[in-house]
């Protein structure tokens, strides 16, 4: 059986303050695509944790699926082991949450297949010790986020298709977090404004800075419909209401950019 772990994006990104531990208040609306990784999982009788194809340059301690078989196994005093194998298709840096998806996944899938039988509100606080993103994944609803993301209410969106592209650069969060350039101090909004239009992702301009490619991809692609950047990037993404349009555009997109299309989901495709 093959367990999804499907990409999400930021419909907007705002940074409202800094704690004095360093992470960042911030505002902002996840949603699923049902663009996923595919994690094949066999359960072993001894407590081995096996990642048989590890991302390259990926030690095992930094492997997000390794540390949340671990972190589970320790959190339940579980005996039993896992093999996991993953048809990786979420691009490293992007900004769709890859990592974080697969964590939560991983932490989703051995809850039931060890018989572990933890609630979601307990497995959602052990995913936030892997990343401020991971309970948005395990709990699979699209959802308003707020303080470093851990504070969620769902949100009922609507589900277009998405055209994504993949700028060849793998951008990392903590050096756009860190940046002296940064907004931190953006108005805080409410959901009724973000209906309404209002919401930027401030993370756009920095990232174009340092990753040119960025920057022409927004360009390109909002010659068809408004197109966003996507967490800290570094893809980007603009929404269309047929398959049939948004596939048109994909199609013809400059050769230096990858992507793909997808379908927004208010519902995470590991669930349904």
């Amino acid at each position: 059986m093959s367990w999804l772990a499907p990409a999400k994006i930021n419909r907007f990104l705002h940074i409202t303050g800094q704690r004095e531990d360093g992470y960042h208040e911030l505002q902002t609306v996840f949603q699923f695509l049902d663009f996923a990784d595919e994690l094949n999982f066999n359960i072993l009788s001894t407590k081995e944790i096996i990642h048989n194809n590890p991302l390259p340059g990926v030690p095992a301690e930094d492997d997000l699926i390794i540390k949340a078989a671990r972190l589970l196994q320790q959190y339940a005093n579980c005996h039993l082991g896992m093999e996991v194998s993953i048809n990786k298709k979420l691009p490293m840096g992007g900004g769709l949450g890859g990592g974080s998806s697969d964590a939560a996944t991983t932490l989703v899938a051995l809850n039931q297949l060890w018989n572990l039988n933890i609630e979601l509100p307990d497995l959602a606080k052990l995913g936030l010790q892997l990343g401020a993103d991971v309970p948005i994944f395990i709990y699979g609803v699209a959802a308003w986020a707020e303080g470093i993301g851990e504070d969620i209410s769902s949100i009922l969106l609507d589900e277009p298709y998405f055209v994504v592209l993949i700028p060849a650069v793998s951008v990392s969060t903590v050096d756009i977090f860190s940046s002296p350039v940064l907004q931190r101090n953006c108005t805080p909004i409410n959901m009724s404004q973000f209906m309404s239009g209002e919401g930027t992702n401030v993370c756009e301009a920095i990232v174009c800075e340092l990753y040119p490619e960025v920057e022409q991809a927004l360009q390109w692609l909002g010659q068809y419909s408004k197109a966003t950047m996507t967490g800290t990037g570094a893809c980007v993404f603009a929404s269309f209401s047929t398959e049939a349009e948004a596939q048109q555009v994909l199609q013809q997109r400059p050769e230096q950019f990858d992507g793909f299309v997808a379908k927004g989901l208010n519902i995470s495709p590991l669930y349904s």
